[in-house]
């Protein structure tokens, strides 16, 4: 006998779990808890299952019988409506667990111990500004080229092209990272450069080897703190990045060996370098150690010692000097590869001095070692010539006692 609205309404909460039919196998089952579910018994090869279309009355009388329905054509078929339940369950789950922003999280959160915090923080701050609005809740299977050069172009009208080479990188790591793991079959952000803009490539404004005399004569006049002019000498003598040499320690400096560790964290590579001290590099660190030795940082800020030097303050210094754009703190590096590699020193050298990244970590790891001897000698040069141009001598590159 089928059931009627005012039946089920009117069945209470017992002692124990009873069932009321309403034919063709299924029954509402009322629970001491007063949950009342619908559920479908049927058997497959004589063996009697179960499955449950919901609980009322979220799932209606109604709505119950067409699930009822569409079960007995599934079993007619020859099929298992439970187990088809089960699959539209799993099908479900993963639509959200494979998901385009779940797999991104999960790439960035495997990547991150990998980066800088500042560029973790901006390749998340891009995924969700511009990628996981309009994809982000898309199962990352089903995402086509043409759907992800869409979303990317709207970068690309925007102007923001810089943005768009990293979020378009991080778009393509996203989908090789689902590929590896089982969850994509395919990567359809591979062949999108070619139909995106490039962003123009960014050269650092950087002495050219006839303007360093008169730059070093005023840097050497200037009134300014002793500990911003050493430091914008120590990068034009070492070739760091700028937050590698403001955010150095004392512990960092090993006057007894001759050598500057920067760990890791502080690398752009995230890999140690090693920076041998010249004669002139240990002068200028030795000035600066009776002034800030007591303290934590070589370069400590001006306000507050127990942060480093800010990042405008070598860049101060060259404006006051006469050189605003015409030289950058990182346009040094420029400078000295140029004129270290005319001067016809090792490549590897070079590269491995200014902290280039090798695509072999390990053979990066060994040649940083291998390279020290070489590296000293190199810097050794650089700096004696360095003092040759301030003194007035001759552009022309000199040997200064290079071996050959």
């Amino acid at each position: 006998m089928k059931l009627t609205a005012t039946e089920i309404k009117a069945a209470k909460a017992k002692e124990k779990a009873y069932k009321i039919s309403d034919g063709g196998g299924m029954y509402l089952e009322i629970f001491p808890n007063g949950t009342k579910s619908w559920r479908l018994k049927y058997r497959i090869g004589g063996k009697e299952k179960r499955v449950v279309f919901g609980v009322y009355p979220t799932v209606t009388l109604a709505e119950a019988r067409t699930k009822r329905d569409e079960a007995k054509k599934i079993l007619a078929a020859g099929g298992d409506p439970g187990q088809e339940k089960q699959l539209e369950k799993q099908a479900k789950f993963m639509a959200v667990s494979n998901s385009f922003e779940r797999l991104a999280l999960e790439w960035h959160e495997h990547k991150r111990s990998n980066w800088s915090a500042g560029y973790a923080r901006d390749i998340l701050e891009y995924l969700k500004k511009d990628i996981f609005p309009f994809i982000g809740h898309r199962a990352i299977t089903d995402i086509k080229p043409a759907e992800m050069l869409a979303v990317l172009r709207k970068m690309e009208q925007r102007g923001v092209l810089d943005k768009l080479k990293k979020t378009r990188q991080a778009c393509r790591q996203i989908f090789t990272y689902a590929v590896i793991t089982g969850r994509a079959d395919n990567n359809p952000v591979v062949d999108l450069a070619c139909a995106l803009k490039a962003p123009k490539q960014k050269h650092f404004p950087h002495l050219l080897t006839d303007q360093i005399p008169g730059f070093l004569r005023a840097l050497n006049d200037c009134s300014g703190s002793l500990i911003t002019r050493n430091a914008t000498r120590l990068l034009m003598l070492t070739g760091l990045r700028t937050i590698e040499l403001r955010a150095s320690e004392w512990a960092d400096i090993d006057f007894e060996k001759g050598i500057w560790n920067i760990p890791a964290e502080r690398m752009k590579m995230r890999r140690p370098h090693i920076v041998p001290i010249t004669n002139q590099v240990k002068k200028l660190l030795e000035e600066v150690h009776q002034l800030t030795g007591r303290g934590k940082y070589v370069f400590p800020g001006r306000n507050d010692a127990g942060k480093p030097m800010s990042e405008a303050s070598i860049n101060q210094v060259i404006k006051r000097i006469g050189y605003d754009r015409k030289a950058t703190g990182h346009g040094f590096r420029h400078t000295m590869s140029t004129i270290l590699h005319e001067q016809g020193y090792n490549t590897a050298w070079i590269e491995t001095q200014l902290a280039h990244a090798d695509k072999n970590s390990i053979r990066g790891t060994y040649n940083h070692a291998q390279y020290l001897d070489g590296r000293r000698e190199m810097l050794q040069w650089y700096a004696d010539y360095m003092d040759s141009l301030e003194r007035g001598g001759n552009l022309v590159h000199c040997s200064f006692g290079k071996a050959g």
